[in-house]
């Protein structure tokens, strides 16, 4: 499995000590305000536990997030296939961080981390993302990273009840080609 390092951050593998603050951040309503509700403690450990397969069988997914200085968790991030259902196909890149890991960058650093890693170790022609059309903070992220977003391609998600979280966007970043 690979782990990523960043100056600030490492990506690796979920461990049992994450848990409770990934169940502490899924029971808070500001981290899942453009999400369609909160998740149960038993919710939080199996979406972990799927994370963890998808690393060890794939060697990529949704890493757990910490801060390289303290060891804190603070979240995750990664590359995961488009779920079945979607409009559109690809891999997508996400984050989630804990209320009090935001406003430092950590978002950034990890995206840009997780782009780098599927475009030149999965050699990945494009990276997508997704987010609630409401969700500013997560879209200024997309666009810190050179991401773009044309209008067409917003869609309503299948995946998310009637209601304002419905509306969606993506942002779409395609691989440099090598310098010569």
């Amino acid at each position: 499995m690979s782990e990523l390092r960043t100056d600030r951050l490492v990506l690796r593998e979920w461990r049992e000590a994450d848990l409770g603050p990934w169940a502490g951040m899924n029971a808070d309503p500001e981290v899942r305000e453009y999400f369609p509700g909160l998740l149960t403690r038993e919710q939080s450990e199996a979406s972990a536990a799927r994370f963890q397969a998808d690393l060890d069988r794939r060697g990529w997914g949704w890493w757990a997030l910490e801060v390289r200085a303290t060891g804190e968790f603070i979240g995750f991030t990664g590359l995961d296939p488009v779920e079945e259902g979607m409009p559109f196909t690809g891999v997508e890149a996400g984050w989630r961080l804990a209320r009090a890991a935001w406003g430092h960058g950590y978002a950034t650093e990890a995206a840009q981390a997780v782009v780098a890693f599927g475009f030149e170790e999965l050699g990945l022609a494009e990276v997508l993302a997704v987010t609630a059309a409401a969700n500013l903070r997560s879209q200024a992220v997309m666009r810190r990273i050179g991401m773009t977003r044309d209008p067409a391609d917003d869609f309503e998600d299948p995946g998310v009840p009637d209601g304002p979280l419905r509306r969606s966007v993506l942002f779409r970043l395609g691989a440099r080609p090598a310098a010569r």
